[in-house]
């Protein structure tokens, strides 16, 4: 099996068995001198990713829902976007629309309308994110919410008090901010350990994403979710010939 999700037939039987969650970060064209490559989704993969979901009849309920409405018949799926960034309401929103999915965008609270300055130190290129208005009209459009922490740190780095304050503060930024209940939270980087999920569920939030391979089973853990990284397929030796109909010979 891939270790990335690019398209759905390699991945049926293992969504047969929980409920699966697919995760993006950022849509469209991919710059030059991007370092996080594999970060970048283009317009038409993400399209044809969709139209080929919804021909295989899933639909996307909440986090909230997902185990109420999964099962291995009930072909749901959840749609989660880390960090927030603009490029996916531009290329997100009418793939989205047309195939009647919701899904939800975890904001980094504390840098609304500026940029992704976590990776600054890796020297990825900078990318905008959402400001306030433009997140209005992801809700508008009827998608969700969650928290990405304050400024995307990994957390088991901080002191509990500084990794409360990122937990905590957060949800109540989002929540003043858009006057709406902030429910889901992901961990940055997928870096949590026990003590930081203790202060995710002392926050009050239901659900947690982690970067964790894997679907969900009925009794999962709701604050250790696991996801399924969506990119383009890779580019090795054995995709190329896949693509042209050609087996390996041993």
């Amino acid at each position: 099996m891939p270790a990335y999700y690019s398209r759905l037939a390699p991945f049926e039987p293992l969504f047969a068995t929980g409920a699966p969650i697919l995760t993006y970060h950022k849509l469209g064209p991919r710059p030059r001198h991007a370092r996080l490559k594999g970060l970048y989704v283009s317009q038409r993969l993400f399209a044809r990713q969709m139209a080929e979901l919804a021909e295989a009849g899933f639909t996307t309920p909440s986090l909230t829902d997902l185990f109420a409405a999964g099962g291995p018949s009930a072909r749901a799926i959840g749609l989660t976007f880390d960090d927030g960034f603009r490029n996916v309401l531009t290329f997100g929103l009418e793939p989205l629309a047309r195939h009647r999915f919701r899904a939800i965008q975890f904001l980094v609270a504390g840098l609304l309308g500026r940029t992704n300055e976590w990776d600054r130190p890796i020297g990825e290129r900078m990318e905008p994110l959402m400001d306030a208005s433009e997140v209005r009209e992801w809700l508008a459009a009827g998608h969700a919410i969650g928290s990405h922490t304050l400024k995307h740190p990994r957390l088991t780095e901080l002191s509990a008090a500084a990794a409360r304050e990122e937990i905590i503060a957060s949800k109540k930024r989002l929540e003043d901010t858009f006057g709406i209940a902030i429910e889901h939270f992901c961990y940055p980087y997928g870096d949590w350990n026990e003590a930081v999920r203790d202060l995710v569920a002392e926050a009050g939030y239901r659900t947690a994403c982690t970067t964790e391979f894997g679907v969900n089973a009925a009794d999962a853990n709701r604050l250790a979710l696991r996801r399924i990284t969506a990119r383009y397929p890779s580019r090795n030796l054995k995709t190329w010939l896949a693509r042209f109909g050609i087996g390996a010979s041993r």
